[in-house]
């Protein structure tokens, strides 16, 4: 363990022992002989007494010197042990959130119980929603994300530079033989294109990093825009010298929170790459000064560039907040297979605002009003590439409404599975002022909720489930007002 989670361990345990003995400092220090301050250092794992001052406590405080310097705290501690141990606070680069770790610890020293009981807490919320290592490490990584409205100067400065060291023409669409060839020269990568296609358990990879001899493996299946972005990642962890890496696409699971932020890190530097700032910014400008949504362009300017829908309504995310200070959005990826009335969030970010649509881990069943669902419905039934639909989407509970944009593709991987990707703007003065088209009534609103079953939208055509939880609700607040009922009058 490292030597200041021992102190603080070391700390704790003394302070529970003092404080069960009914002991103040000042007490244990007359009891003990060693100083009221010193004692104090200790407790707050600023120091660690040696061995003979070990022995002292041990004998006054009538505790056997094995337990005290145990590394095993009793249950009313046990959880923040089970945190130090695990080595999380290591695994988590605080520092990208500007936290230092001696601050957690003084936190804890200074409130262990407190501490403790909020702990104890979210592991019981983790446990009982089977929240993955994985799901608490992508979960800090939209929050880093959000914390700096998912826009990174210094990785695009690296583009830059870039395609100036390589000769990458960003104002004409970048094809993978422009990258292959720079993988391949520069960094010694063997491609093999049909090596995945003899493993069937590999069917949902699209590639696979052998690091030892620098050999690439990609699918068959993928297109050039897809080989595209996987060569644009891997000239990223190379050019930007990110050791710590996953070597598949798309990730089978994550070793460490450092793997989890390179391989973000290396998303975003091939979206910038395919999808360079100046070109979508110029392109963007001449959608939004329109007075009516031009659909047409909008699909034109996403084809473009060599980039899948899902790229480039990412990009949009990077984008937006920056160069048109549009930073109340939000992204979603759904999942649908054909044939069945399940949809899957699989992806989601929020910009600015805590947004309504939100994933659930409760088995609930998302509003089927979502523009989201309604081009997954749609593409599901037709043999078309690609469905794209907006609508204003208002949520009454939160007084809030969304320009949201949406597209819905066929997944090449899996048979019959499709993916929608939508992006979400909030509707205020600002965005009005930036998008002309905003207040085209053409558009069509709708009423939305989050799930059914906490959705108060009465008489929904679509709806899949009751309003159970609005239902409990309104018995409750019956039942408090009879009981207040009740109190006036025997009072």
């Amino acid at each position: 363990m490292e030597e200041e989670y021992i102190k603080l361990i070391f700390g704790l345990k003394l302070k529970q022992i003092r404080t069960d003995k009914d002991l103040s400092l000042f007490g244990l220090s007359k009891l003990s002989g060693l100083s009221k301050s010193y004692l104090n250092e200790i407790e707050k794992g600023k120091k660690y007494p040696k061995p003979d001052k070990i022995a002292t406590l041990s004998e006054k405080l009538d505790i056997p010197y094995d337990q005290m310097v145990s590394l095993k705290l009793d249950k009313n501690l046990a959880p923040i042990g089970e945190i130090l141990q695990s080595k999380i606070l290591k695994e988590i680069p605080l520092e990208v959130f500007g936290i230092k770790e001696s601050t957690l610890i003084e936190i804890v020293a200074n409130a262990p119980a407190k501490v403790n009981a909020f702990i104890s807490t979210i592991i019981e919320i983790a446990q009982h929603y089977n929240f993955s290592k994985e799901s608490f490490y992508l979960a800090s990584l939209r929050s880093y994300q959000e914390a700096n409205n998912n826009y990174f100067n210094d990785l695009e400065e690296s583009v830059i530079a870039f395609a100036k060291a390589y000769q990458v023409d960003l104002t004409q669409p970048i094809t993978s033989k422009d990258l292959e060839d720079i993988l391949v020269e520069e960094y010694g990568y063997t491609i093999h294109n049909n090596e995945l296609d003899k493993h069937k358990s590999l069917d949902n990879l699209r590639s696979v990093f052998v690091p030892k001899n620098k050999n690439l493996l990609l699918a068959s299946e993928i297109d050039d825009a897809q080989r595209t972005f996987i060569y644009a990642k891997e000239l990223a962890y190379n050019y930007l010298k990110l050791e710590d890496r996953l070597y598949t696409f798309s990730w089978i699971k994550f070793e460490n929170f450092d793997q989890v932020l390179n391989n973000f890190y290396a998303s975003y530097f091939a979206g910038a790459l395919i999808l360079p700032k100046a070109l979508i910014t110029e392109k963007l400008k001449l959608l939004f000064n329109k007075k009516t949504f031009d659909t047409s362009l909008f699909e034109k300017t996403m084809q473009s560039f060599n980039a899948s829908p899902e790229s480039f309504y990412q990009r949009l995310t990077n984008i937006l907040p920056k160069e048109f200070n549009i930073q109340n959005l939000f992204f979603l990826r759904f999942t649908h297979k054909a044939g069945t009335d399940k949809y899957h969030l699989k992806k989601e970010l929020h910009l600015s605002h805590q947004h309504s649509p939100r994933a659930n881990e409760t088995n609930e069943s998302y509003c089927r009003r979502w523009v989201s669902l309604h081009v997954l419905k749609e593409i599901s039934v037709n043999n078309k590439e690609h469905v794209f639909d907006m609508q204003i989407s208002n949520y009454p509970s939160d007084n809030m409404k969304y320009l949201v944009l949406s597209s819905a593709t066929k997944d090449p991987f899996r048979e019959n599975h499709y993916r929608s990707i939508s992006i979400g703007l909030l509707i205020n003065k600002q965005l009005l002022k930036k998008l002309q088209f905003a207040e085209n009534k053409k558009i069509i609103t709708q009423d939305v909720g989050v799930t059914c079953e906490r959705c108060a939208i009465q008489n929904c055509e679509v709806r899949k489930a009751p309003a159970i939880f609005l239902d409990r609700i309104e018995k409750n607040t019956k039942i408090e007002n009879v009981v207040a009922e009740l109190n006036e009058r025997f009072s």
